[in-house]
């Protein structure tokens, strides 16, 4: 169990957290890298601990427990899994491999689907769902209320007290999408743990947490980072607000819809998707086969990172037979 919590730890942090503070990341270039890793650690132990607190011992804000609670919990606790060995570590371990080459595939779907193949259909229609509605958020967003702010933003530099307070916003926005995503995600993660956490699981499993998140930040952000640097000014931290705070408002929109798991990851690519084809058809008019073509491989590499998920379900099925 603990070894599948520590792949998964390594693997979800090298993937999906750089999509979620990617652009925190690249408009904040210019501060060491460890007081953004010390912003970032106090809203993930607040946040841990307090799903452990307020749910009783769950730390994935039900994600894994679903209708059924501790009795009958809709992913089964790996105690009570017959034949949980090392089939179940092949996951993450493949996670690993293809985070390492930039490939922003969804942690959900290539872990949570080993535990309960059933929720496959859900996780997958919610998903997708993500996906559309916050490429449509993106679109009216940046065509209709930020279109003359981004112009701005692309052409003037800021004044010492305009970065001030776009500093504050930003670091706040962030901390909001953060703790969405990490009330998301948690169960991604402690998926390998007891449904129920107890103390010291809890202190264990935080400072591995911090450790893998403290290496993310010391290499800036890793194969993934690429994916959002590519995007349009996503550096400047204005932009990088509006960013942060879209996704957010989406992360929220969903966890509030209902408890079934879901991919950060189609949301974050849908965000980016909208709003790059939304500042290019502001600039031109029209948008680019080169535009297309960069965001049709983002959502190719999604895919991708699905189909591999259903085989490799197929493959334990087939080991562990």
């Amino acid at each position: 169990m603990w070894l599948g919590f520590i792949l998964a730890a390594y693997s979800v942090v090298g993937n999906d957290v750089i999509q979620t503070l990617g652009t925190f990341l690249a408009s904040n270039e210019k501060r060491p890298w460890y007081v953004l890793w010390l912003f970032a650690a106090s809203i993930l132990v607040a946040t841990l601990v307090y799903g452990w607190y307020a749910n009783s011992g769950d730390v994935s804000y039900e994600r894994l427990l679903g209708d059924g609670g501790f009795a009958d919990p809709k992913y089964k606790d790996p105690r009570d899994i017959s034949g949980f060995g090392w089939v179940y570590v092949l996951p993450p371990l493949v996670l690993m491999v293809i985070t390492r080459v930039g490939i922003p595939v969804s942690t959900s779907f290539m872990i949570l689907t080993f535990f309960n193949p059933k929720n496959l259909y859900d996780m997958v229609v919610k998903s997708m769902s993500g996906y559309l509605v916050a490429f449509v958020v993106a679109i009216i967003l940046y065509i209709f209320i930020t279109k003359a702010m981004e112009k701005r933003f692309a052409n003037t530099e800021m004044t010492d007290k305009e970065r001030t307070r776009w500093t504050i916003a930003q670091w706040a926005s962030t901390g909001f999408l953060w703790t969405q995503w990490l009330a998301q995600d948690f169960a991604n993660i402690y998926v390998y743990l007891p449904r129920k956490v107890d103390g010291q699981t809890l202190v264990i499993s935080l400072g591995i947490l911090l450790a893998m998140l403290a290496y993310i930040f010391y290499s800036k952000g890793g194969a993934i980072q690429s994916i959002v640097k590519a995007k349009s000014n996503t550096s400047d931290i204005r932009s990088a607000t509006f960013i942060d705070l879209s996704f957010a408002v989406v992360l929220l929109f969903f966890k509030e819809l209902n408890n079934i798991p879901m991919s950060t990851t189609w949301v974050f690519l849908g965000l980016l998707a909208g709003r790059e084809i939304a500042l290019n058809y502001n600039l031109s008019k029209t948008v680019s086969k080169a535009t297309l073509g960069d965001l049709g491989r983002d959502l190719a590499k999604v895919f991708f990172g699905l189909a591999v998920s259903v085989g490799l379900v197929f493959l334990i099925k087939f080991l562990t037979a």
